[in-house]
């Protein structure tokens, strides 16, 4: 263990000095404390009275001074795990590779990091330079330095309302970059998404990647492959949630990404009718986060994937199989696909399974189908589904238009609407009539 902090101690020593903070005061980077999430001031506060160093950092401060609302707020210290634990009695511990604490006050959790040392010959790596656990503490400036892009490595004092800028973060913003701290080769294989969260970042902010920090992307891409699933679902998740997905996207096509996280995705993007559907779908996911409104990931996944399940259900309907087990063999094989590479969890699966599933049954306009179709819990899900194939010119308006009229109606005015659309006795399926006995059986 000696050995070990004397290695680290004349490792530190024999690198370059470690870049120093620019003190920003509010005239420089605007942003006042009343701005900062009462819980994240708390817990500043709590950690700088119990003498420890405390700041919010990354994407909070980031957001704000490009005047964007953060979704959340996040605290760099100096103090470890098991100090911030005592200190605040509402908060746990979590995570193995990468321990940090939340702390929850009222409606609001917070997490809290302990500055980050910089990694050495002592840090575990699989055999790709991917670091697989990373609980050594360090400095400040050492955090800084182990932050991915510069615009990331801004530490905010609630208390001073001063931004620490280590590696010209805020000039970054102002003209509109995104670069990488240090050598983005090493930073890929430390870490492969941060290929992702380079191009999310650049389609939020509106910045342009610096060329030295896009040029490896598309080489590197194959490291994506050594990245856990369920990790890379989450990164994914916030890309397509980040209400820059059609832009993200783009992107990420244009850096050669895409085959790493949606297999499917190409496949589907270059049909006419698919790219489309697809196209609709994530104007429609980026507008509502826009607005402030909820989305749903099930329904996101379920219009990405669409496209593969109408291939593989009309495959096997001119096999001879009949609709209803098609469908429902098509939904299980593109899951299955797409499980090799995307941690899609069984309560996001659930949802694209119900809102595929209830396709086939708006064509049922006869009998009771409609009525039971209308007390589904994911009816809606499922009409708004329906509706965007109708916007995208894969079915006739006139069905989600038929819906649409059926569910606002009266009870007397829906048993009007049946009529019609039953099918008729022509259509219907024939009894086979029954045999009359032989004379012979009758003796």
């Amino acid at each position: 263990m000696i050995r070990k902090l004397l290695r680290r101690v004349f490792k530190r020593s024999a690198t370059k000095p470690l870049a120093e903070a620019a003190v920003l005061p509010l005239e420089q980077h605007g942003i006042r404390r009343e701005m900062i999430s009462p819980a994240a001031r708390k817990v500043c506060s709590g950690l700088q009275e119990a003498g420890f160093k405390a700041y919010v950092v990354g994407g909070a401060v980031r957001d704000l001074i490009a005047r964007i609302d953060p979704k959340d707020f996040d605290v760099a210290t100096n103090a470890t795990p098991e100090e911030v634990r005592h200190i605040f009695r509402r908060s746990r511990i979590i995570g193995r590779r990468f321990r940090i604490v939340h702390v929850m006050s009222g409606p609001e959790t917070i997490e809290v990091s302990t500055f980050r040392a910089l990694n050495d010959a002592e840090t575990e790596t699989d055999e790709h330079g991917r670091v697989l656990r990373d609980n050594v503490w360090g400095t400040i400036e050492e955090d800084a330095t182990r932050r991915d892009f510069t615009v990331n490595a801004l530490y905010y004092d609630p208390t001073t309302e001063t931004v620490q800028d280590f590696h010209h973060g805020v000039a970054d913003l102002k003209q509109q970059t995104l670069r990488m701290i240090g050598d983005p080769h090493t930073r890929y294989r430390e870490d492969p998404v941060r290929m992702l969260r380079a191009v999310r970042l650049a389609a939020k902010l509106g910045l342009i990647i610096d060329p030295v920090t896009s040029k490896p992307i598309r080489e590197m891409a194959g490291l994506l492959q050594n990245v856990p699933s369920a990790r890379l679902f989450d990164e994914m998740l916030k890309l397509l949630a980040s209400g820059h997905a059609v832009t993200s996207l783009k992107r990420l096509r244009d850096e050669g990404l895409h085959d790493g996280l949606l297999p499917l995705l190409d496949v589907i993007l270059k049909q006419p009718q698919g790219e489309r559907f697809v196209w609709l779908a994530l104007e429609n996911t980026d507008s509502r986060v826009r607005a402030g409104k909820a989305i749903s990931p099930g329904f996101l996944f379920a219009t990405l994937l669409w496209g593969q399940v109408i291939v593989r259900f009309e495959a096997r309907k001119e096999n001879g199989e009949h609709a209803q087990p098609a469908m429902f063999a098509a939904m299980d094989d593109v899951l299955a696909s797409q499980a090799e590479k995307l941690a899609i969890t069984r309560r996001i699966a659930a949802d694209i399974t119900e809102i595929w599933a209830l396709q086939p049954r708006f064509e049922k306009r006869w009998g009771k189908a409609p009525f039971r179709l209308l007390e589904q819990p994911r009816f809606r899900a499922g009409y708004d589904f329906l509706r965007l194939r109708a916007a995208s010119g894969e079915i006739d308006a006139e069905l989600p238009d038929w819906w649409d009229a059926f569910a606002n109606a009266d009870t007397d005015a829906r048993e009007q609407m049946l009529v019609a659309d039953r099918p008729t006795d022509a259509n219907r399926r024939r009894r086979r009539p029954r045999r009359k006995p032989t004379a012979s059986a009758e003796a």
